[in-house]
């Protein structure tokens, strides 16, 4: 018997298809050994920072099998994921093979970037050794992570709140949402106007043209507008001109990160789920990568495609430089593996990932896109004024576009004019604005600011992304990233007294060095030498700091409530508050709205989970807390008793007088889930009607369902995301006044 050892059950299945019974697949279902949870039997700093593992929890009946297997086996080979981490699981496995005095096979490695019949059994032809270098910076990671990650989290616990955590990669990702906070924070709005003419040509053609300039001075406005109206209109200048659109590089993790996330509303770690799916069912190429090459191989396949799909004139190959100075270029972009195929995937999910994938690779080797670039500029014949402009674009010739039709645009058509020619002004007008602060990051955003730093790697995005929210440092709302006053608080606490580990030169300069181990040009042992003896030094040093948790003073007319002082901002495991300054002498506290915190009240009632009605001696009695979100009932005993439920008063300032349109029998009101605010049913779980949005009251004329709120340019569109009424902005005119649907 021939074994192959995977770490997917799912990749098992799909190898064992293609290898007929030649070899007996199994999976070890992810990492069978790890770093234990406490530091000080983790790793043995004195002996070089040697690292000391035990068979994860609920592993070892895997173990059992695997060795099992292997005793019986005349052939071990070890084909796990084509990475660092893939290899670390290669690794580990081997050592607890060769423990086990039984096996007496070779052990050998095989890695395949795509799961197909082919590249599986060309891999098998060319077995190889672990690559040590490579298992070395994948260790080396782990435990600068764990020792950086417990060190700070040690202190953080003691300065800031129990459970909370730090770590090297992750702390540099909340300090750039924090840059970016604090600058929205400091943000002074000035007022601007902008102008926007309407005219009509001598053949009755109507064009709108907008100012150059945005005056912030009302005057100029008013010059600009007196003028115009005055004055007669000619054409300045008009100019029409080719241009090109070059097809854009074939995924690597990121850009398929950033673009699920615009285009289909994945998540990072939901789209890496999804691909990691694709990939074991054997549709598309490994998916942490950040190489944009593709194997000639491929190039050829998809060039033969475009031609016979779209056209001869359609297909062009093109190369990439990688932006990465550490990608592997041996390496491909995420790809499909039979690019003949344009539908792949068990699920919806899987599908609308998989096309995505497909019209990125396939529009990656397609001739570029020919424009028709025009301008038309205009002014009144006498008098200095900013000019008009109007801008449009049509397609000559849609070269990549055509497979890649999202990212083709609307044509915008101007029409036909001369210089000199005289138009006819019909209306021209103002609109006050402000100066807005800049957006604050959803995922997708940071991981392209992560990537252009170079704080972490492809396979570490979506798990910076999780292990934040979990932590409570944001929260996501929609897409947009908000930082926690929890995060605020811990990240200050870092920036004030550790800048240097969560910079992003040290980062960046970290990862280098990371990869240089696995390139065997570093050594593992002095290279967390050199960081660990100066960081440990500081960390002992900052251990005398005082308590983090003081935010600043209150306003001057925020006073105590006890005893008439003045107060401070304090955080608190449910967020801010204000705290008298003579506190723990006096413990008046207020809410950041104002109103008096008079500690938790008792209802009257036995906790149904810990009472004495479950016969149990001192059990606890509901109270009712203030906490983040508002009023909340809970056990007496808490933390030791969880119970929790929503208090009545609260219930009833969430609810709106908007009659839930499914069961006819609850109204919609406000919840919190883990994107934000929604609205549902007060009927849940027997009805499950939600919706994203405040419901406005009225129902959709096109499909029954409740309209919600929207934008300032969208005050109101359609709850059902599959009507054409959720996004009226791309509505004709003659739809919009359709009347409700027969």
């Amino acid at each position: 018997m021939k074994l192959l050892i995977v770490e997917s059950p799912s990749k098992a299945k799909t190898i064992e298809k293609y290898l007929d019974g030649a070899y007996t697949v199994r999976a070890s279902v992810g990492h069978i050994r790890d770093l234990p949870k406490s530091n000080k039997k983790a790793i043995d700093i004195p002996a070089g920072f040697v690292p000391h593992y035990e068979i994860s929890k609920g592993k070892e009946k895997v173990v059992h099998e695997l060795q099992g297997l292997a005793e019986k086996a005349t052939e071990i080979m070890l084909a796990t994921d084509p990475d660092r981490e893939g290899e670390a699981i290669a690794w580990h496995i081997e050592e607890l093979l060769k423990a086990d005095k039984k096996v007496k096979s070779p052990i050998k490695r095989v890695t395949f970037h795509e799961i197909t019949k082919e590249a599986v059994e060309e891999a098998l032809k060319e077995p190889r050794a672990i690559d040590t270098n490579l298992r070395k910076a994948q260790e080396a990671r782990r435990v600068l992570d764990r020792l950086v990650g417990y060190d700070l989290s040690g202190i953080i616990w003691k300065k800031v709140r129990y459970g909370l955590s730090a770590g090297r990669v992750q702390s540099p990702a909340l300090r750039i949402i924090m840059e970016r906070e604090r600058e929205i924070r400091a943000f002074v709005p000035e007022k601007f106007w902008t102008l926007e003419g309407l005219f009509e040509t001598n053949k009755k053609d109507k064009i709108t043209l907008s100012c150059v300039e945005e005056p912030r001075d009302e005057k100029v406005v008013e010059n600009i507008l007196k003028l115009g109206e005055k004055e007669n209109w000619i054409v300045k200048d008009m100019k029409a001109s080719e241009a090109k659109r070059s097809p854009r590089a074939p995924f690597t993790t990121s850009t398929l990160q950033q673009t699920a996330s615009s285009r289909l509303g994945f998540s990072p770690s939901r789209t890496m789920q999804v691909a990691q799916k694709l990939y074991e069912a054997g549709h598309i190429t490994y998916m942490r990568t950040d190489s944009t090459n593709l194997a000639s191989v491929a190039v050829a396949q998809i060039l033969k495609i475009v031609e016979k799909k779209y056209g001869k004139e359609y297909a062009e190959a093109h190369t990439y430089k990688t932006k990465s100075k550490n990608a592997q270029e041996a390496h491909e972009a995420i790809r499909p593996t039979h690019v003949d195929s344009m539908n792949e995937g068990f699920n919806d999910e899987q599908k609308r990932l998989y096309r995505l994938i497909w019209e990125r690779t396939v529009s990656s080797q397609m001739s570029d896109a020919k424009l028709m670039k025009t301008k038309i500029v205009a002014n009144i014949e006498k008098g200095e004024i900013p000019d008009f402009t109007a801008n449009g674009s049509r397609v000559l010739f849609p070269g990549w576009l055509a497979a890649d039709t999202e990212a083709r645009g609307e044509d915008v058509e101007l029409p036909l004019v001369e210089v000199g020619q005289k138009l006819k002004l019909l209306e021209l007008k103002s609109n006050e604005k402000f100066t807005e602060p800049p957006n604050r990051y959803t995922e997708a955003g940071l991981v392209k600011e992560l990537e252009a730093r170079g704080i972490g790697r492809p396979s570490t995005y979506a798990s910076i992304m999780r292990t934040i929210e979990e932590r409570g440092y944001v929260e996501k709302q929609g897409r947009t990233l908000f930082p926690t006053d929890t995060g605020d608080v811990v990240s200050s606490f870092l920036e004030n007294n550790f800048a240097e580990y969560i910079s992003d030169t040290f980062t960046a300069e970290m990862e280098d060095k990371l990869d240089d181990i696995s390139n065997g040009d570093r050594e593992y042992e002095k290279t967390l030498k050199d960081f660990y003896i100066p960081f440990v030094k500081d960390i002992k040093e900052k251990d005398k700091l005082a308590k983090a948790t003081n935010m600043g003073e209150a306003p001057k007319d925020m006073l105590c409530p006890k005893c008439g002082g003045e107060m401070i901002i304090k955080l608190a495991r449910g967020g801010k508050f204000y705290s008298c300054a003579n506190y723990p002498e006096c413990k008046g506290a207020r809410t950041m709205e104002g109103l008096e915190l008079e500690g938790p009240k008792e209802t009257g009632e036995i906790c149904p989970l810990c009472g004495e009605k479950k016969g149990k001696s001192g059990g606890g009695k509901l109270v009712v807390r203030q906490g983040k979100y508002g009023a909340f009932v809970s056990c007496s005993r808490y933390p030791k008793c969880k119970f929790i439920k929503e208090d009545e008063e609260e219930k009833k300032k969430k609810m709106t007088d908007v009659a839930c349109p499914t069961c006819k029998k609850g109204f919609m009101m406000e919840r919190r889930g883990r994107f934000g605010i929604f609205y549902s049913c007060s009927n849940y779980p027997d009805c499950k009607n939600a919706i994203k949005a405040k419901p406005t009251g009225n129902i959709c004329p096109f499909c029954d369902s409740l309209m919600m709120e929207g934008t300032k340019t969208i005050p109101e569109r359609c709850s059902n995301k599959m009507c054409k009424n959720h996004n009226p902005h791309k509505l004709g005119e003659d739809i919009k006044n359709n009347k409700k649907k027969k």
